[in-house]
């Protein structure tokens, strides 16, 4: 390893979500120098817990540079983490020492927006475990949606697995019809009510969500109850993509693990106003790191 930097400051973008945390490295110009992935940031697990693995992560992109690990407080940091909106957390984060020379956090959603036009104005829906609504429209940022699951978090993977076990319990019952999605719900349960009870005390948002994939699968199939669980959350989506733009929105994107097979389910109009994503959460978290050195 060495100490020897690259002409001008180094730049390091970090996107800490409830599955990993990313980090890339880049010089003056915008060239690459290295990335590295660590464990969970959501800050869910704790402001510890999560800014230990931001750290590494861009320990491991700094070896991967072939930069020496004390190189770190000479650069600029911007951490976007899940969970930042809480009450007072971002207060927290702010007053706590840190590694890098300068460091701006911010929500997971606004690098992603950030990232996904180019930092240009615009909106994004993401579509994962969970949902929410974000856009940047002339400096103010809205955020629509996305309180959680279950009380919210509408049209996610989540979403989408709670109704399917819903319609697979009652199909048990003959209180509706069974196909042969509410079939395989039930194989997963042993066909016994009480496991999936067993299984629900204990089940997050993310348990729910591997159901998604089921659900979607047996929809583009044809399977009547599928297709009818899908129709509500993709009008949920819907109604999140025509909100930002009634905020100013211009550009919407769809982003998540479940954007590209939900899309084909959105309305005609929503469609044609969803643009392409230009770049990812750690591309916008390395712009705002620019930004606020360029502001300082």
């Amino acid at each position: 390893m060495t100490e020897a930097l690259q002409p001008g400051p180094l730049f390091v973008g970090v996107d800490g979500g409830g599955t990993g945390c990313r980090a890339r490295i880049e010089d003056a110009k915008g060239c690459l120098l290295g990335t590295g992935i660590a464990g969970p940031a959501a800050l869910r697990i704790g402001v510890d817990r999560a800014l230990a693995e931001v750290e590494k992560a861009c320990r491991v992109a700094l070896e991967e540079a072939g930069l020496d690990s004390n190189v770190l407080s000479s650069v600029h940091a911007a951490v976007g983490l899940a969970g930042v909106g809480r009450k007072g957390v971002l207060e927290q984060l702010v007053l706590r020492p840190h590694p890098f020379r300068s460091v701006v956090y911010a929500h997971d959603a606004t690098i992603a927006c950030i990232g996904a036009h180019g930092a240009r104005d615009g909106g994004i829906v993401i579509v994962g475990t969970g949902s929410v609504g974000f856009a940047v429209v002339g400096g103010r940022e809205v955020r629509i949606g996305g309180y959680g699951f279950p009380i919210s978090d509408e049209g996610s993977g989540a979403d989408l697995g709670l109704h399917s076990i819903r319609m697979a319990l009652r199909a048990y019952d003959e209180r509706a019809v069974g196909t042969s999605l509410t079939r395989e719900v039930m194989t997963r349960f042993h066909n016994d009510p009480f496991e999936a009870i067993a299984w629900m005390d204990h089940a997050t948002a993310t348990d729910y969500a591997t159901f998604a994939p089921l659900v979607m699968r047996h929809a583009d199939a044809g399977d009547a109850v599928a297709r009818r669980i899908v129709r509500d959350p993709a009008e949920q989506i819907d109604e999140l993509v025509r909100r930002l733009s009634e905020f100013g929105a211009s550009r919407v994107a769809l982003l998540g693990g479940l954007a590209s097979s939900m899309e084909p389910w959105l309305a005609p109009d929503v469609q044609r106003r969803l643009v392409p994503v230009e770049g990812d959460a750690v591309d916008g978290a390395l712009h705002l790191a620019r930004q606020t050195v360029m502001k300082g």
